[in-house]
């Protein structure tokens, strides 16, 4: 048996899935609908939208089948999310990666499997729609186009998703995405005991940029400043507009000391920015800086009021 590589975008794909706070959610008749479409065509008897977490397959939809889960190393669909098209095992019993998978060899007897990935806005795959048969089977191009048109149609759903955690202006997450994420990460630093710090943004008079410049210039401000501080952090980093000019980071395994470090890079892009811009105006930010301390922080909300509120006395400072 092969073991389904990772992509090499993994820890960002995994950011983005995360971000959807759509694992472990209850059934919905939208993603029901497209599996019961899919067993109903191509006459199989199970059809998926599964989800490809970190070490397992979730099924968002499950039509013939009554787990909702399975193990990441023996799924079908951790493989077909590192190719493009169509991921298709005409029988797997035969087929050198999964003769002796687990899924083959006992129920549900997997023999034909084709799976489509689903994209996410950012173009990170999130899983596929597939489907399964007990049976060994050829797959036309007809069958191919069909089965590409229930994967756009689950991809769109995904969108929606998707939609209701990003910020529209800037494409990060927004305060919404932001919690979910972040309650994910500061559960993981506890249990690993990794450290973490919060760096909490806030754009210095921007709203005389909004009274003197109009709020399309303001726009453009905030999405400058979203990029600036997107290419400065790393890509393990959780990134999101909190609301206005507010911006947050949750920096992982990063101790407030090294921060300072962080802020330094970002000042500098900042500057040189500045530097180079026509605009008759320069970015500028206040910030504050705190360390995620498990017995102080109970939720997110406690690390953001802390963040908030040192970035609040640095903003004081300035004047």
């Amino acid at each position: 048996m092969k073991t389904p590589e990772f992509p090499p975008n993994e820890v960002a794909r995994l950011q983005t899935l995360r971000s959807l706070d759509i694992l472990d959610s209850p059934q919905e008749e939208r993603f029901d609908r497209l599996t019961r479409m899919a067993r109903r065509l191509f006459d199989v008897p199970i059809a998926l939208v599964s989800l490809v977490d970190d070490n397992r397959q979730w099924f968002k939809s499950c039509a013939g089948l009554s787990v909702s889960e399975t193990g990441r190393d023996i799924s079908f669909c951790g493989h077909a999310i590192l190719g493009d098209g169509v991921f298709i095992i005409p029988d797997a019993s035969v087929d050198e990666r999964f003769h002796d998978n687990p899924l083959v060899v006992e129920a549900p007897y997997i023999r034909f499997y084709a799976g489509v990935p689903l994209r996410a806005l950012d173009g990170g795959k999130m899983g596929t729609l597939c489907i399964i048969d007990d049976k060994p089977r050829e797959f036309t191009e007809q069958d191919l186009g069909a089965l590409k048109d229930l994967a756009a149609m689950a991809e769109r759903e995904l969108a929606a998703v998707q939609l209701a955690v990003l910020d529209e202006l800037t494409g990060i997450s927004n305060r919404r995405g932001f919690m979910t994420l972040v309650g994910h990460a500061i559960r993981m630093c506890v249990r690993q005991t990794m450290s973490a710090c919060l760096v909490f943004f806030d754009l210095d008079k921007f709203k005389l940029i909004n009274d003197t410049h109009g709020h399309i210039e303001g726009d453009r401000a905030l999405a400058t400043f979203a990029n600036i501080l997107t290419d400065t952090l790393r890509e393990s980093d959780l990134v999101a507009r909190i609301g206005g000019d507010e911006f947050a980071a949750l920096l992982l395994d990063t101790p407030q000391s090294s921060a300072v470090d962080v802020i330094a890079r970002l000042q500098k892009r900042i500057d040189e920015y500045n530097h180079k811009s026509t605009r008759d105006y320069k970015l500028d930010f206040s910030f504050g800086v705190v360390d995620f301390d498990p017995d102080c922080h109970l939720n997110v909300e406690a690390l953001l009021a802390d963040g908030d509120s040192l970035m609040y006395e640095c903003k004081q400072k300035k004047g």
